[in-house]
């Protein structure tokens, strides 16, 4: 049976990762608005990763013997100025996220929920993978000034990315 507090910060968990998930479908939509149809390929990918984790947190509440709650997902922003301020919002985002990882590590520390903080080792090590790729991205996005042949060959391979499944 899982801890009640646990439960209680699993959930905003899962909010938290549904909202990414709507995030990066936002991000996706405006960047094929402006006709980087692979970062908005990449944007996607990026979505259905996120559902993932949130369907990840789900299936753990509900094996303890939890209740999921699902609350209302706020709204996302819908434009910006280019895909470096789309990356640069994903890198700020995913560092809240990496924020919000770690603070439920602690909190199932103080709490003695070894499988808890197990499952959440998973996210840690997820975390750093996601900000050093976004990291990369932007780091070359920045060098090419956002513009020019590089962003068109950077927009290709963008296309290339699948997203990775819970099973890995």
């Amino acid at each position: 049976m899982i801890n009640k507090n646990i439960e209680k910060v699993l959930n905003e968990q899962i909010n938290k990762e549904m909202y990414s998930a709507y995030l990066y479908l936002s991000m996706s939509a405006y960047l094929s608005s402006i006709n980087l149809n692979g970062f908005a390929h990449w944007t996607r990918q990026q979505y259905i990763e996120e559902q993932e984790h949130a369907l990840r947190l789900y299936d753990y509440v509900i094996n303890r013997s939890g209740k999921v709650v699902l609350k209302a997902i706020d709204s996302v922003k819908t434009e910006w100025n280019g895909v470096i301020n789309v990356f640069e919002d994903i890198l700020a985002h995913e560092r809240k996220i990496t924020d919000s990882i770690n603070n439920l590590v602690n909190i199932a520390y103080k709490e003695n929920d070894h499988a808890t903080v197990n499952l959440l080792q998973w996210f840690v090590s997820e975390q750093v993978e996601e900000e050093a790729t976004v990291s990369d991205i932007l780091d070359q996005l920045k060098l090419i000034e956002g513009k020019g042949s590089g962003l068109f060959i950077l927009d290709r391979e963008a296309k290339t990315r699948t997203a990775a499944t819970t099973n890995e």
